[in-house]
């Protein structure tokens, strides 16, 4: 009984801390840990409630977003990141490609607009591009373009000059996640440093392109690392235009392989509290979601998300197919937002 009398006295704190913040839905740069911890520690109703609410202040809630992913480069990568098969350190199996062909992408560019994408997403498995990769990268950019799809691009660290040049080629968006909180991030990556994401993010702003940048929750992190992530988030000079939560996808012979399960509901709390401390961001519910029930991905929606990523695959992991996601979008009343 104590249990549960304490267990109400923690919910009922983080209600009136709540309720003393500014206005539901302000889109602010100065939130707090105390103030993000509060909104992960409210009951699940109200937090469910406050992210509708503020979801609704800015988006069609019936909209979704529909993005596809492709790996144009795949394996070798240096980087040491303990949730990707794509690295080097790690034996997955996984083979080394060089760069696809511009005319091969622009190939899965057409298939994925033919199949409702609105925004077509380029992942290379590298450190950071050299510049004659980038050349051939900013064609597919500009094809990508021709086609009528927003563009997308996740190719690791940059530099102010490539993020200009990117730039020139029309892209979009550029994804560069900071994957967890500050304190928890060197237990997942030691080849690259926190500070080098944030160095990417400001290049990347600086250059007048978007910002795509979120998470991975489930690698073994503690609640509080899941609020210090979602708080740097929330505190950038710019809010990113697009936050992708994913829920850590376990490969074999990666590092993280045999992690302990995050509960479904954590994940659910996440995209809520992204939602609420970032009104106008899209937020994706990205990877994991084939391990995700549609009644999960449902109260994603609800919570807030409202992008996916289309498509069987995600880089190297797989991703529900095209008609399980039409499917639920038709059971839900729910559509792909235009372009």
């Amino acid at each position: 009984m104590s249990t549960i009398v304490e267990a109400r006295e923690v919910k009922s704190q983080a209600v009136k801390h709540f309720e003393k913040l500014p206005a539901l839905g302000a889109v602010r740069y100065d939130w707090t840990r105390d103030e993000v911890r509060a909104l992960f520690a409210l009951p699940f109703p109200e937090l469910m409630f406050q992210a509708q609410t503020v979801h609704r202040m800015y988006f069609d809630p019936r909209e979704v977003q529909v993005s596809t992913l492709l790996s144009i480069k795949t394996g070798g990568c240096p980087e040491d990141c303990g949730y990707c098969p794509q690295s080097s350190h790690h034996d997955t199996g996984l083979p080394a490609s060089k760069l696809m062909e511009v005319e091969k992408v622009l190939a899965e560019a057409r298939a994925a607009k033919a199949s409702g994408a609105t925004r077509f997403c380029m992942g290379a498995a590298w450190r950071s591009p050299k510049d004659r990769d980038l050349e051939t990268v900013c064609a597919m950019v500009e094809g990508v373009k021709a086609l009528g799809l927003e563009s997308c691009a996740t190719l690791g660290m940059l530099s102010p000059e490539q993020a200009i040049r990117l730039k020139r080629s029309g892209l979009d968006y550029y994804n560069h996640n900071l994957d967890t909180s500050a304190e928890f991030y060197g237990s997942i990556i030691t080849t690259r440093t926190y500070a080098d994401r944030l160095n990417t993010l400001a290049h990347v702003r600086d250059a007048g392109i978007n910002v795509c940048c979120g998470g991975i929750v489930g690698m073994g992190e503690e609640a509080e690392d899941r609020v210090g992530m979602i708080t740097t988030l929330a505190t950038l000079p710019a809010h990113p235009e697009s936050v992708p939560i994913n829920m850590l996808v376990q490969v074999e012979g990666t590092p993280l392989k045999g992690a302990a399960k995050l509960d479904q509901l954590d994940f659910v709390r996440t995209i809520a509290v992204a939602r609420i401390t970032m009104p106008r961001s899209m937020v994706r519910l990205s990877a994991g979601r084939e391990e995700m029930s549609d009644e999960i991905q449902t109260l994603c929606f609800l919570a807030g998300a409202n992008s996916i990523f289309y498509g069987a695959k995600l880089l190297t992991t797989s991703n529900p197919g095209e008609d399980h996601d039409t499917a639920l979008f038709a059971r839900l009343g729910m559509v792909p937002m235009p372009a």
